[in-house]
């Protein structure tokens, strides 16, 4: 199975809706604290929120999903005229066909083309780091789209699960902070939706990440999607709910910033302004998703896609008059109560 038929094949089963976690994101157990008295005007509240040093309109990261078949570029070209227009940030699929493939360079590079000022982060994963990635190859990943930051994702349960994926993924660490040294850009840690313990992410700062994109369990569950393609003859299903919840990720990593400054991202099952919402009152700093706009960009193009965003952003800024807040920054765990609370 090449890389650009399993690539294909990601984005066919995540926008048919069959792969879903059982398991849930937990931010269902919060409801918001009602402000019946805000003193806030709607027509003042503003979305704009800062990541990496950087001001956006709105706290929404496009997360990396596709790059490197055919028709990843119409699709990424979509994405990338939309967070041109919007001021939002976004990161390209996997870069790993780069490093094997040059000819797949026009799927990737086609973004910047389409925005160039627009804040692009490039991709590669964890396992390509191992044993440290050279120079050479770094700059590919960086030139190819003139990234502003780049990601590392980590995803040990999907290659697990894929008759093809890595099964080596010792000196993964040592390959991002070789990486974190020798690149001029800030680094990005993420998962691909089972999650980052405080303990992993405490690893990941001390090897020089910046960001930590918690990506937890209770969106996408790719270990289902990996089971569900045509060629995996042997599918584990025991792992179709692998994963730590998303608010759980982000409950471990509170603290953290004391001992080192850094900012985190919310993903995994980030599906509706109230679940963003709900991540900055638990300590995020900026959400993220994947899914939704896939799916948006698939059925409608580009009116679907701007569609869902300012169906969010207007829910987003009634949110914030209804807990009397004027700003993204406004956001604490004081405006959240548990819905059942322990004992």
């Amino acid at each position: 199975m090449s890389i650009k038929q399993r690539k294909k094949d990601h984005v066919d089963l995540t926008t048919s809706g069959q792969v879903d976690y059982q398991q849930t994101t937990g931010f269902e157990r919060y409801r918001f604290v009602h402000d019946a008295l805000p003193e806030v005007d709607m027509d003042d509240i503003s979305t704009r929120t800062d990541l990496l040093g950087r001001s956006f309109s709105f706290p929404l990261f496009i997360s990396s999903m596709t790059g490197g078949y055919t028709d990843a570029g119409a699709v990424n070209a979509i994405i990338a005229e939309f967070c041109e227009e919007y001021n939002l940030p976004f990161g390209v699929g996997s870069q790993r066909i780069l490093l094997e493939n040059p000819e797949a360079v026009s799927s990737f590079a086609v973004v910047r083309k389409r925005a160039p000022g627009a804040f692009i982060a490039a991709n590669i994963g964890g396992a390509q780091l191992a044993g440290g990635l050279p120079h050479e190859k770094v700059r590919i990943l960086i030139d190819s789209i003139e990234a502003d930051a780049v990601i590392v994702h980590l995803n040990p349960l999907q290659e697990l699960m894929q008759p093809e994926g890595d099964r080596a993924f010792k000196g993964i660490q040592e390959g991002i902070a070789h990486l974190a040294e020798q690149c001029e850009r800030p680094l990005i840690v993420k998962e691909t939706g089972a999650g980052i313990s405080g303990e992993v992410a405490r690893r990941l700062l001390e090897a020089g990440a910046k960001v930590i994109d918690v990506a937890g369990a209770g969106g996408t569950s790719w270990a289902k999607v990996e089971n569900k393609r045509k060629s995996n003859r042997s599918p584990q299903h025991q792992f179709d709910d692998w994963g730590i919840p998303t608010v759980d990720c982000l409950l471990q990593l509170t603290g953290l910033g004391e001992t080192r400054p850094f900012e985190i991202i919310a993903s995994g099952g980030i599906r509706s302004s109230q679940d963003i919402a709900k991540s900055l009152c638990l300590g995020a700093d900026f959400a993220a998703t994947a899914q939704p706009v896939i799916t948006a960009v698939v059925e409608k193009g580009t009116e679907g896609l701007e569609s869902l965003y300012h169906n969010w952003q207007r829910q987003l800024r009634m949110i914030l008059t209804l807990l009397g807040c004027e700003q993204i920054g406004e956001l604490k765990r004081r405006h959240l109560k548990l819905k059942h609370p322990e004992r």
